[in-house]
């Protein structure tokens, strides 16, 4: 899931531009969780270390970042909640996020990616926080989000950037010339190569968190199998 803070002397806030660039998955998760669910208290389940019930039961350095989670989505969803337990984890995933958010890859083609590595990876929130997305807010279709599940795209240029990013997975950063070379051949600059890499590893992050602490998922559960 993709930013959608800036750091501002230290402390978490959004700016006019960020607001004005909002990208498909900066406001995802906030329209699903403010105006399907929009809950008012977190319902006990069990996870492998404590979800903070609310902003107030998370730790201390946390609790700023999580206002300004709130602030922008009008809710906290699960997968902040948990990271809350470090707040330097969750300080440096939101860096990245934002920093990442305002790069030069095109946001369809970020949830593609996000949707490919959390298939290979198994990671049951991310799936269905992404297929979420990608059907209501990067208005992806159900065959193409299938495909991007399935390592490719139908869209040629974004099938040349889902298949690295899954080869990447697969030889966990080892890939070759002729790979960076396809990327190229198909349009991508230096930059957008070098974000695809950061996406990917963006992405391994938040489905590693979620398989490993077990988030409860507050998105409308997918198969994990590709239709």
């Amino acid at each position: 899931m993709t930013g959608f803070f800036q750091l501002i002397n230290g402390k978490f806030g959004v700016s006019t531009e960020i607001h004005r660039n909002l990208s498909l998955v900066n406001i995802q998760i906030g329209l699903y969780v403010f105006f399907t669910f929009n809950p008012t208290e977190v319902r006990q389940t069990m996870t492998r270390i404590p979800l903070p019930t609310s902003i107030e039961t998370a730790p201390v350095a946390a609790q700023p970042l999580l206002e300004g989670v709130k602030k922008m989505l009008g809710s906290v969803p699960n997968l902040f909640r948990i990271t809350a337990n470090s707040p330097a984890a969750l300080e440096g995933y939101l860096g990245l996020n934002t920093a990442l958010a305002n790069g030069s890859l095109a946001a369809q083609t970020r949830e593609r990616i996000a949707l490919a590595v959390a298939q290979i990876n198994g990671c049951q929130y991310c799936l269905a926080a992404h297929t979420y997305l990608g059907t209501n807010v990067a208005k992806l279709s159900e065959a193409e989000i299938a495909a991007n599940r399935a390592g490719k795209s139908h869209d040629a240029k974004a099938d040349a950037a889902v298949r690295f990013a899954v080869k990447l997975v697969g030889e966990r950063g080892h890939v070759g010339d002729a790979d960076i070379a396809a990327l190229k051949s198909a349009g991508y600059s230096e930059a957008e190569i070098v974000e695809i890499v950061a996406h990917v590893a963006l992405n391994t992050l938040t489905n590693y968190l979620n398989s490993a602490l077990d988030t409860p998922i507050d998105f409308p559960v997918v198969s994990a199998k590709v239709a």
